[in-house]
């Protein structure tokens, strides 16, 4: 259930356990844990053991509360998931799957400040008020004009970021903005109506400001590269992805780990300008898996859902070290 009660919906869950494909004995990790979903639907489907890692508070007093239920199937960790290979006793693995984004729970309670939809404190952290780093409300009180442009423009793909990040100074000079309230209602007031996008003028200032915030495509990027180092030979990788930075991210990293890349050279695989290069990855499918029709009428969220999965080699991490 979501933290209004209503219930939590894990999106492309048929297919995320399809390509998981959960087997007794395994061990699989949930890199994003949130309501517990996917973690849940694992448990059932195998006698397997299944590790929960979130970096939310929240989901981790959420889960007290039926976690004993499952008899030690489900364990938890505090932290990211871009850090798995760091947190304690991770044994190698046969399964990591990671849903990207921000969650209906976190969505659904207004005092985390990730809704334009919801007033509260515009604070879009994930670890909450627990967390060290700057808030939305510091950010848009602090960065300056052009910075807040170029992150709504990349992490929004805002075409009007320019004037929004404009509305944003001009509105700060008189009063702070501290709120989810005030801060959609200067975006909307930046950005030009227009039939043809039904979405809130908002959301993509939102979504740029809560990405940044949680470093989520750097958490993303990181996060993969650790899969690497803690998944078995044969263990799989499965990346739920709900926009197009995520997705582009998830399969230049999946291609180039997979050697398939090779006419460029990317950052994720320097180590394909070697001769004797090794992939460390397979690709299980040449294009991304879509929510059914069915899915999206009962969970309009899915919509914008991609699913990718990849297969770990049986070469050693250790020999792309040098070329990381």
């Amino acid at each position: 259930m979501s933290a209004e009660g209503q219930p939590h919906i894990s999106v492309m869950l048929p297919e995320v356990l399809e390509a998981l494909a959960p087997q007794d004995g395994g061990v699989y990790l949930d890199g994003t844990f949130g309501a517990g979903g996917y973690s849940k639907a694992v448990a059932q489907a195998a006698n397997c053991r299944v590790i929960g890692v979130d970096r939310d508070p929240l989901a981790h007093e959420m889960a007290a509360g039926w976690l004993a239920a499952f008899d030690g199937c489900i364990e938890l960790r505090k932290g990211c998931f871009g850090n798995m290979d760091q947190l304690e006793n991770i044994p190698p693995l046969d399964g990591v799957m990671l849903d990207i984004g921000v969650s209906s729970m976190q969505l659904d309670m207004a005092e985390r400040g990730f809704s334009y939809a919801k007033d509260g404190p515009l604070d879009m952290r994930m670890e909450g008020a627990t967390s060290t780093l700057p808030s939305a409300a510091d950010v848009v009180a602090n960065m300056e004009e052009t910075d807040l442009a170029n992150i709504i423009y990349k992490y929004g793909e805002e075409r009007h970021s320019r004037r929004v990040a404009k509305a944003i100074i001009r509105a700060r000079t008189e009063a702070r903005i501290e709120t989810t309230a005030q801060f959609a209602d200067i975006v909307r007031g930046a950005v030009p109506y227009s039939k043809k996008d039904k979405s809130d003028r908002a959301a993509r200032t939102f979504q740029a400001l809560r990405i940044f915030v949680n470093d989520e495509l750097g958490e993303l990027e990181r996060g993969m590269e650790a899969a690497l180092r803690v998944l078995k030979p044969g263990g799989r990788l499965v990346v739920v992805t709900f926009h197009s930075l995520e997705d582009r991210i998830v399969k230049n990293f999946m291609r180039d780990k997979a050697l398939l890349n090779q006419k460029t050279v990317s950052r994720f695989a320097p180590e394909l300008q070697e001769d004797n290069a090794r992939p460390l990855l397979e690709l299980a499918q040449k294009k991304a898996v879509l929510a059914s029709e069915d899915e999206i009428k009962v969970n309009p969220r899915s919509r914008s859902a991609k699913l990718r999965y990849a297969i770990r080699t049986d070469v050693p991490y250790y020999e792309m070290e040098g070329a990381k």
